[in-house]
């Protein structure tokens, strides 16, 4: 799990997709964090992406660093508990203008049955499952 944590931190910027009926959708992404030994996401209630996972949780992570790239399918699980949103806003305390932990949008998803891949022009690809 930290190995994928250290891995996006790096990337600075991700790509989360998502699909919106037969159409996929792409945006960028920053946070992810890991509470209670689960990786988390963060957006808001009232963006398209939230809706997205809800309708349908499956999603791709992909981002690039240091020459190489991750690739990271997962389900997202909502967790509504006050304590996970607020974990996220302390480890990206620039959100804290835009959220709140109890503002009613601030919304965090925990990454399940996880597989996250590291590829690279000059080494097999690597396989990691959470």
């Amino acid at each position: 799990m930290n190995e994928v944590y250290d891995f996006l931190k790096k990337c600075g910027t991700y790509y989360l997709a998502t699909t919106a009926g037969d159409q996929p959708r792409v945006r960028p992404f920053g946070t992810i964090d890991i509470f209670e030994n689960k990786l988390y996401i963060q957006t808001g209630k009232v963006k398209n992406v939230s809706q997205q996972m809800k309708a349908n949780p499956k999603i791709e992570l992909c981002g690039m660093a240091d020459g190489k790239w991750i690739r990271v399918e997962a389900i997202a699980v909502e967790d509504d508990r006050k304590e996970a949103r607020q974990h996220m806003l302390d480890e990206y305390p620039e959100l804290q203008h835009m959220y709140k932990a109890d503002d009613g949008n601030c919304q965090v998803f925990y990454l399940k049955d996880v597989t996250a891949t590291i590829y690279s022009f000059t080494a097999e690809p690597k396989v990691i499952r959470l």
